[in-house]
């Protein structure tokens, strides 16, 4: 094994001799000709390192879900952010739009990337993410000892320019900084081919190329944290313009063709960020002291809640920070299944190793969702939450179907308040913490969620409403899942059951369909087809008239042509039928799973049919102790005497 330890550190360090390039401006240039890439400015370099896992171009009018949710348009994935982040795939889009304009040298490339949002809503991780893919970057080319990091081209006069911007196929954009230009004047003597040429790479924790700017103390903001210092020590032996004397450590300075990034950006009096207007819009940052301009090349990025947006939008008075930014909402995820996602990605992060029943997370992702709708006249919140999630609803007592672009336009601003992934996370987590038999189902969660809101600091108002959510709507939403999850255990022990209606209808609907009578197996008796019995089946899936007539001949025509196959048919060949039959079980079961799961003492044929229950309920994601509580819930709480 030490043996295994060695080969990996000595592949590593024979690596990183590979990428440990010294030499010159002109061993940089021949490296510039051959690709010219490696001169590319920090946006496009941060849009490439997005697109580079994959993109997936999705229309959805060949998805039904995607086209109830966004209707007729055209969805980009990108991989890059398809495994940490969900249901925000439109505001991915919007932010990688803006990478995609500023490598371009739009505007863009001139403005700041806020994003605003409520809290939890994935801000901070988005930047995050940016931040970690900057680091896996490969090194960038920079001037020796220069502490902005800065490219080599900049060493390359002016008038010189645009003779090697054609030689090497580049634009060369910006300027040398004072300590640069220093020593280019007294060290090599203006011979700019001679200065010497590194690399450098990206670090959070080292402040390479990736500064974090967090919120500072009204009462001492020094802007040397953005734009560095003069260093007093130095005072004695230079003067106070000599560029020896500054210490270009501020953050513009050190995230120089990376990443400066302001945490709660609007915390900070306005006058400690005038210094983004010009490292926007002029690229440019001020040197401590009374040094020159300098030179800046990098993403700024931004991000705080919405009532500090609110409050500095609202002030006239900033309209010049105001026009250089770029603003992308970040709300809360709004549909049920991304919700979900979002708790088994933090959960497999975590050490816990509890099982969790079927459903646990769904009933808690049902809160924070539904906490985050407008209620609505149109449909009740459960509804509306389905059709958020790209369920096909019908309206309660119309042909209709309910319509998502309607009820978005009459609910106005959603996903900007409710409950947070945190406070969810919280709940789910005490609840871990407080399994007896290692594991949680959706009945401790929701005990966990509502004791969450009993002690959370809220208006009565806002607690009571939660409250309601967990105690009726939510609660009411889960018995309908748990009664059929049972009754559908139950009809999976009444499999013969199934069997025989599915063979009894395909026989009556091709002797419809084909016009023949059918004939007794016991009596030998001709028969008529039974439309009555047809009509038992279909109804069950809201087929009538012409529809019902329909549908006959379709499941006929399907059958003939899975047997012209040589497959198996069975009644879960054709899924419309499928349903109709377990919806049609559904009924008859109801009653008799009610007794048999209430049952003290059962009879063997009884016993014989709850223990196949169980077994199925195990096969569905149950352990023996969270179906053994889900049972007895079941009981005492689905099928009330």
């Amino acid at each position: 094994m030490s043996h295994d330890f060695n080969a990996l550190i000595q592949k590593d360090r024979q690596d990183r001799r590979k990428n440990n390039f010294k030499g010159t401006l002109l061993h940089y240039l021949s490296i510039v000709k051959d690709n010219p890439d490696v001169a590319m400015l920090a946006h496009e370099r941060m849009y490439r390192l997005i697109t580079a896992p994959g993109v997936k171009t999705i229309k959805t009018d060949e998805h039904p879900r995607l086209r109830r949710l966004y209707g007729n348009s055209t969805m980009k994935i990108y991989s890059f952010f398809e495994d940490e982040f969900y249901g925000i795939d439109q505001t991915i889009m919007e932010i990688v739009r803006y990478f995609y304009a500023a490598a371009m040298r739009g505007e863009e490339a001139r403005q700041v990337l806020y994003l605003v949002g409520p809290v939890g809503s994935g801000k901070s991780s988005l930047m995050e993410s940016l931040k970690r893919a900057l680091e896996s970057s490969p090194p960038i080319y920079v001037i020796e000892g220069c502490p902005m990091r800065e490219e080599p081209l900049h060493l390359i006069p002016k008038h010189l320019r645009p003779e090697f911007e054609e030689l090497l196929g580049v634009k060369i954009e910006g300027d040398l900084c004072p300590i640069c230009r220093y020593r280019l004047v007294h060290e090599y003597k203006g011979e700019y081919e001679r200065f010497p040429v590194t690399v450098s790479d990206f670090s959070i924790r080292s402040r390479k190329g990736i500064a974090v700017v967090p919120p500072v103390d009204p009462n001492n903001q020094d802007t040397s944290v953005l734009v560095g210092s003069v260093d007093i020590s130095k005072m004695d032996l230079y003067p106070e313009d000599d560029p020896r004397v500054l210490s270009l450590n501020g953050a513009f300075n050190t995230g120089n063709r990376g990443i400066v990034e302001f945490i709660e950006v609007f915390k900070n009096d306005v006058e400690y960020l005038h210094t983004i207007i010009t490292a926007t819009q002029e690229k440019s940052i001020p040197s401590p002291g009374k040094g020159p301009m300098i030179y800046f090349d990098g993403i700024i990025l931004a991000h705080s809640n919405e009532a500090e947006w609110n409050k500095f939008k609202a002030d006239h008075t900033n309209e010049a920070i105001l026009d250089r930014i770029v603003k992308i909402e970040v709300p809360y995820c709004l549909e049920l299944s991304q919700e979900v996602r979002i708790y088994e990605k933090i959960l497999r992060k975590s050490n816990f190793t509890a099982h969790i029943a079927p459903h646990t997370l769904e009933v808690a992702s049902m809160f924070a969702v539904i906490s985050r709708l407008t209620p609505s006249n149109k449909v009740d919140i459960i509804t509306k939450m389905r059709i958020y999630n790209g369920e096909e609803v019908m309206q309660k007592d119309a042909s209709q179907k309910a319509d998502i672009k309607e009820l978005k336009e009459e609910a106005g601003r959603e996903g900007y308040t409710g409950i947070s992934t945190r406070f969810i996370m919280k709940a789910i987590d005490n609840a871990l913490a407080e399994s007896e038999h290692n594991c949680i189902n959706p009945i401790t969660v929701m005990e966990a969620l509502i004791k969450a809101v009993k002690s959370t600091d809220m208006s009565d108002d806002e607690r009571a409403k939660l409250l309601g959510y967990l105690q009726d709507s939510i609660k009411k939403e889960y018995h309908r899942i748990l009664e059929k999850e049972v009754t559908q255990a139950f009809i999976h022990g009444y499999r013969e059951q199934a069997e025989t209606l599915f063979n009894n209808y395909l026989d009556h609907a091709e002797a419809f369909v084909n016009k023949v009578k059918l004939k007794d197996p016991s009596t030998g008796e001709e028969l008529e087809a039974d439309e009555k019995f047809l009509d038992s089946i279909e109804s069950q899936i809201g087929l009538t008239g012409a529809a019902a007539r329909g549908f006959r001949s379709d499941v006929t025509a399907y059958m003939f042509s899975l047997l012209r196959n040589n497959q198996t048919i069975d009644y879960t060949s054709y899924e419309p039928l499928k349903e109709a039959i377990e919806k049609k079980l559904h009924a008859s079961v109801r009653e008799l799973s009610r007794v048999v799961t209430q049952a003290r003492v059962r009879d063997e044929e009884q016993n014989k049919k709850y223990n196949a229950m169980v077994e199925e309920m195990k096969r569905n994601g149950y352990c023996d102790s969270c179906c053994n509580v889900i049972l007895k819930y079941a009981a005492n709480n689905l099928w009330r005497d």
